[in-house]
Order: structure tokens, then C-alpha cells, then sequence
């Protein structure tokens, strides 16, 4: 057998480089000033923006069907069938309309901005990956308003595509108020084939079910443990599911679920969402110098799920 030339041996060395690291590192996070990109096996799961955005958003997020699970605009427009109503639901987001007076729900000139400051801890590994990232929530003014941590955690799920999200707020300049609003929350707004009713009335084939049974339209402004919305994405069943963890202040939270493609966890509309006439009882306040935080998990699948399995993964989630 003739022997191997050098060029061969570092050919064979590279390839065997490149295929254990495909192997063993099967979660995979690169970040950038602009963004962090996360794929599994090799295929792209998601990408986390954080440049000059109004705040930080996921888009695409691609679900273990290979589809995409939110919607499209305003990231890439004249996408068929899809309208363009509420530039601001982006993918999938954390917001609030009225942070001590301030908007960090809009993608207006009048909006403040959640600023990304860096990603820190990054690690991934076969099973998992994770990064946090601090921000300043910066009013129209100028002012700081409050920060935030976020610790993100992806899992190479045999089933579904699965990340969970801690939000720890800091009252770092002052005292917070996160004011009363049905704008505000963990969100996502999806496909919009999902969609329960078009705005154009136009039939669809989406649904929205609730951990307390609640579906469809009854279930905007009701308090549950989890919000669940399954529907056909390009032409294949699927579903994405939010859970609230119990730890959260106000569990289980209020949903502002909108037939036309929104799910949000909006743990501050008490008086907008039970109708009272305290537009105020929703209030949630953070001394100066104290903190609050949140947690939630987000599940993407292929089909569609029954509440008894959803109700399972939730007593996972609940037991972190």
C-alpha cells in the first residue's frame, strides 16, 4: 500500500476533527455583536437579534418538522397569506407597554428600547446549550428605566425543540412599576396559518387551548398555567406551547391570546383582563435596589398534543 502523503494526513486529520465535533457537540451557539445563532445537529433552530432592534427577539424559529413557527413579518415581508399588521411582534419576545411610563412594547419613535449590553457564560454540549446576556431598558429620553438578566437554555430534545427563558428584572435606577397593560409578557406571534380567525374572515384551521380548558377565543384574558396553539404550517400539523412557572409572580399568569396569531404571558393585566374598573390592580412594583424574575418554557412540536401530555411536561418543568 503506497504511503500517505502529508496533504492526505491532514485532510484525514481535518475530516476527522470536523466529524467528532459534529458528533459530540450537537448544541451549538455562536455569537456575534449582532445576534446568537443556535443550531441543533447541525440545522438551524433559531437566531437570538440583539443589534439595533427595539428589544431582543428570536426569528426564525424552526420547529423539529423543519417548518418555520412564527410569523415572518416585518423580519422578511411579501410572505403569501401573510399580513402585516403589528410591526412589533416579532418572533418570539419578553416586553411591556408601560414600564414606569415608558413603552417597551412598540417599535415607534415614542418606544423606549431594551438595549443588549453582551452575552456572557456561554457553554454547549451534547445534550444542552445556554447563554445570558444582561440589557438597560432605555426610555425615549434617555433614561435608564431598570436592567435586566436573561439566562437562555436550549435542550436537544428527542421530541420537540425546547428552550427555557429566565428574566430577572432590576430595579438598578429607582423604583419600577410595570403599570397595569394587556401589552406585555413572554410572546410569540405565529404562522398564519395557525391563526384561529382571519381579520379578512377567511377560513383557518388554527386553535388556542389553555391548561384550565379554555380554547379558541375564550381563552383571551383568562388565567392559566399554560397556553398551548396547534394548527397546519405548511400544510403539516404543529404547536407551540408557553408554560408560567409557578415561581412567577402571579401565577398562574393571565394570557393575552389573540385569535389572530399572538400568545402572551402577561402577568400584569389584572384590570384589563378581568375588566375591573382599578385600571391599576394589575400593577407589579420593584423597590429600588430589589429584583423580580420570571420564568418560562417554551415547547415547539410536531402534530398536535393532548392537554393530559402537555399537562405531563408542565409537571416536568414545574419540578426545576
Amino acid at each position: 500500500m503506497p504511503p500517505v502523503c502529508r496533504a492526505q494526513r491532514v485532510f484525514l486529520l481535518c475530516a476527522w476533527i470536523l466529524s467528532t465535533f459534529h458528533a459530540t457537540a450537537q448544541v451549538q451557539i455562536q455569537t456575534s455583536k449582532e445576534s446568537a445563532l443556535i443550531h441543533i445537529d447541525g440545522e438551524l433552530f433559531t437566531e437570538y437579534h440583539v443589534g439595533d432592534v427595539y428589544r431582543p427577539y428570536f426569528y426564525p424559529v424552526i420547529g423539529p418538522n423543519g417548518k418555520g413557527m412564527t410569523r415572518n413579518f416585518p423580519m422578511k415581508k411579501g410572505v403569501e397569506g401573510e399580513e402585516t399588521d403589528h410591526m412589533h411582534h416579532r418572533g418570539v419576545w419578553f416586553g411591556h407597554r408601560a414600564v414606569n411610563g415608558s413603552n417597551f412594547w412598540g417599535d415607534t419613535p415614542d418606544s423606549g428600547r431594551i438595549v443588549h449590553k453582551g452575552f456572557h457564560r456561554l457553554t454547549f454540549n451534547k445534550k444542552e446549550g445556554s447563554f445570558s446576556t444582561s440589557n438597560d431598558w432605555i426610555a425615549k429620553t434617555g433614561e435608564t428605566v431598570c436592567t435586566d438578566e436573561r439566562i437562555v437554555r436550549i435542550y436537544n430534545h428527542p421530541k420537540f425543540r425546547m428552550m427555557d427563558i429566565t428574566l430577572t428584572i432590576k430595579a438598578s435606577h429607582g423604583d419600577v412599576v410595570l403599570m397595569d397593560e394587556k401589552d406585555g409578557g413572554m410572546a410569540t406571534r405565529l404562522p398564519h396559518t395557525m391563526k384561529v380567525i382571519r381579520r379578512d374572515k377567511k377560513p383557518v384551521e388554527g386553535h388556542i387551548l389553555m391548561s384550565d380548558g379554555s380554547t379558541d377565543a375564550e381563552a383571551w384574558g383568562k388565567r392559566a398555567k399554560w397556553c398551548y396553539s396547534y394548527g397546519p404550517v405548511e400544510g403539516e400539523q404543529a404547536g407551540v406551547a408557553i408554560f408560567d412557572h409557578p415561581g412567577n409572580p402571579n401565577h398562574p399568569t393571565w394570557w393575552h391570546a389573540r385569535t389572530y396569531g399572538l400568545i402572551a404571558a402577561n402577568a400584569f393585566g389584572k384590570g384589563h383582563f378581568e375588566k375591573l374598573s382599578d385600571k391599576h390592580a394589575g400593577d407589579v412594583r420593584i423597590a429600588s435596589g430589589e429584583s423580580l424574575t420570571f420564568k418560562y418554557r417554551l415547547i415547539w412540536n410536531e402534530g398536535q398534543l393532548s392537554k393530559e401530555q402537555l399537562d405531563a411536561e408542565f409537571r416536568k418543568f414545574a419540578a426545576n
